[in-house]
């Protein structure tokens, strides 16, 4: 079905650029369904339009990625989006990629979401934050085979996101509590996340399908209620983690320091290697930064660390034309 424009009186814009977030995924109890996005970290990426129907990637910076549009997260995304809406008019994108690919933090999602996003903004807006969705997932799709959503969905929102369902896909905002910060580390190692995928069990246990049920409900319950303590015993991943975690040098060692140092719990940031920390505060989050560090630079491992509020937009926008 074809989207019909909203236009509003104002003029148009014909350029813009934006800040395209990072992302935690999964977070312990929620695989596929969790996510929440970065204050910042991220992307940035400038949209423009052109005379030229279609999609064009012009540059990458930062990254070894391709530019042929069908090869490229931004541009199946971008694809996937004109191909719900008419256009007399063609869109450039320039990317500056400062996630690094297979870092476990929504690099393909920043990507994704900031070209659905951009191009959107150009049209006059005539999807919601929460339509872009499924759009970005396209991206998703060509990076790790599955057209998952626990990425772009706060990349694109804001906040934490739950996907409740994805046929039909219905996707919920949850604002984050006013104290909670991120840690995360990334090794500099490459873990793909179709690698990542694959190692998993198609099959659970149904006790251990059951506790992940109870977690997740905690941690929602605790987001809710700013129930810090709630939230801490919740981040506990019964499937996937103990799967995953031993393709992370360190991974419990990391754990454990972080729970030492005053963190609410950690677990694996989306599908490795990087591995996150939540915390109350930006003192104990920077506190559990500093003993993670010490860990890797004892295993003389070099590392990227990051500490962040979770933000409550989303992709934004820097400055237009």
């Amino acid at each position: 079905m074809t989207q019909a424009l909203r236009h509003s009186g104002t003029q148009l814009r014909s350029e813009i650029k934006i800040f395209c977030p990072a992302t935690i995924a999964n977070l312990s109890c929620g695989f596929d369904v969790l996510g929440l996005c970065l204050d910042n970290v991220g992307d940035e990426m400038i949209v423009r339009k052109t005379a030229k129907k279609g999609i064009k990637i012009t540059q990458i910076i930062g990254a070894d990625l391709p530019l042929e549009t069908e090869k490229n997260v931004a541009g199946v995304a971008a694809l996937a989006m004109l191909a719900e809406v008419e256009t007399e008019f063609g869109f450039e994108i320039e990317i500056y990629k400062k996630i690094k690919a297979g870092s476990g933090i929504g690099s393909s999602a920043a990507s994704s979401a900031g070209a659905v996003f951009g191009i959107n903004v150009l049209l006059g807006n005539p999807f919601t934050n929460t339509e872009l969705v499924k759009f970005a997932m396209q991206g998703e799709k060509l990076a790790s085979g599955s057209a998952h959503a626990d990425n772009v969905a706060p990349a694109l929102l804001g906040g934490f996101t739950l996907v409740r369902s994805y046929n039909p896909l219905d996707i919920i905002k949850i604002k984050s509590p006013d104290e909670m910060y991120a840690t995360v580390i990334h090794p500099q190692i490459e873990l793909r996340t179709s690698d990542a995928r694959s190692v998993l069990k198609q099959n659970v246990s149904l006790k251990s399908a059951i506790a992940q049920w109870g977690n997740l409900g905690g941690l929602i319950a605790g987001l809710y209620t700013d129930d810090y303590e709630l939230i801490g015993r919740s981040l506990h991943d019964e499937i996937v983690e103990p799967i995953r975690g031993v393709l992370i040098p360190g991974f419990d060692a990391m754990k454990a320091t972080a729970m030492e140092n005053g963190a609410l719990g950690s677990g694996i940031s989306g599908s490795g290697p990087s591995i996150f920390a939540l915390s109350k505060g930006k003192a104990v989050a920077e506190k559990v930064a500093k003993a993670m560090c010490a860990i890797y630079d004892e295993m003389q491992l070099p590392y990227e660390i990051h500490v962040s509020k979770v933000s409550d937009e989303g992709v934004k926008i820097l400055n237009s034309n």
